[in-house]
């Protein structure tokens, strides 16, 4: 089989993934999917829920293992969208269809990759793919529960969209729920402890807020507030104003520092972090993945959003065909030639590192 039908197959399937309703934990027919795909090439896979595995031919535990991941998940279309999302159309150049450019393209890219050099012998790493579940929803039956089951992995390329650059970090998530108190009351009556005014001040602390330590690779901590909630009805003070905080964590902090200080700092009566797992990631500059990367003329950068690599503790490179502006957008779609390049850029790069 050669890289060109490889490549016109993996958009054959990428046309099936997006015509099969996805969403996250429901994604045991794209699993089904995938799993067609694995037994048309000979390919000896597992499947654990609905993540799809495999690992080379001559996997030799003497060697170390690159990971290949990216998801087959979606998140649901929003309300703007003017097209089908389930229907992958090609116009113009452009695949339309939900989860083409996030992370389908990417994922399919990797499996005709994986595939290429599935029989090959005395490779210098072993590969493991992993299709995974759950990434939109960072549930607890994607990647991170995948990794006790897989080989040990030493480095990993995540598949999404990054125009094929090389995103060399990753900023880490922590959500933040944090309650203002005042004393409830008749709306009538005078009251100096009022939580929606206590709001006030706390919101000014948080927009002003700067942590110190910034990094090369992925810039300043970006905290935000994004919800507020309060009050019943209109004649009622309430007890209480609840707050949820998205802090997007550099490389320069790990997610229990900045819990840490917010606790210790933030003028809430009450901030609880809802998880502290999905930290930032990186991967050395001067690894030899980057270093090919750079070589072919791909440009390295730090990324803001978030992706599965939060869940893995070893280096790990993002990259992939498709463009994350696209990614949760109404009409979402990828173009052809981004899947034809990803899949020819993926077996350059391993052709220059594991062979």
């Amino acid at each position: 089989m050669t890289e060109q039908e490889l490549t016109q197959d993996a958009i054959s399937l990428l046309k099936k993934l997006i015509e099969t309703q996805s969403f996250s934990s429901e994604e045991d027919v794209t699993a089904s999917h995938i799993e067609d795909w694995f037994k048309r090439y000979d390919i000896d896979f597992k499947r654990t829920l609905n993540n799809v595995w495999a690992v080379n031919k001559y996997f030799d535990d003497s060697k170390p293992t690159l990971l290949l991941n990216s998801h087959h998940d979606t998140v649901k279309p929003n309300n703007a969208y003017t097209r089908n999302p389930l229907k992958a159309d090609v116009e113009d150049g452009k695949l339309y269809g939900l989860g083409s450019n996030d992370a389908g393209g990417c994922l399919v890219s990797l499996m005709a990759t994986f595939t290429h050099f599935y029989n090959q012998k005395d490779l210098k790493y072993n590969l493991v793919i992993v299709a995974s579940a759950e990434e939109e929803s960072s549930g607890s039956n994607g990647l991170n529960s995948m990794l006790p089951i897989i080989p040990k992995i030493d480095v990993a390329i995540v598949g999404e969209p990054t125009l094929m650059n090389l995103a060399v970090a990753e900023k880490g998530l922590v959500v933040f729920d944090a309650v203002i108190e005042g004393t409830p009351s008749h709306a009538a009556h005078p009251n100096d402890n009022n939580a929606i005014y206590n709001t006030i001040e706390v919101l000014q602390w948080f927009k002003d807020l700067k942590f110190e330590k910034s990094s090369e690779a992925l810039g300043d901590v970006k905290l935000t507030v994004t919800q507020i909630n309060a009050g019943k009805q209109h004649n009622v003070v309430p007890a209480d104003v609840k707050l949820v905080i998205d802090v997007r964590v550099n490389d320069a902090y790990s997610n229990a520092e900045i819990a840490e200080f917010l606790q210790e700092n933030a003028p809430c009566t009450n901030i609880t972090p809802r998880s502290l797992r999905l930290n930032s990631s990186s991967i050395p500059v001067d690894h030899d993945l980057v270093k090919a990367g750079i070589s072919m003329g791909r440009t390295t950068y730090g990324s803001p959003t978030l992706s599965d690599q939060a869940v893995l503790s070893c280096p790990s490179l993002k990259l992939g065909p498709g463009d994350s502006t696209r990614s949760h957008s109404a009409d979402e779609f990828i173009y052809v030639n981004e899947i034809e390049e990803g899949v020819k850029i993926y077996i350059e790069l391993l052709n220059r590192v594991i062979v």
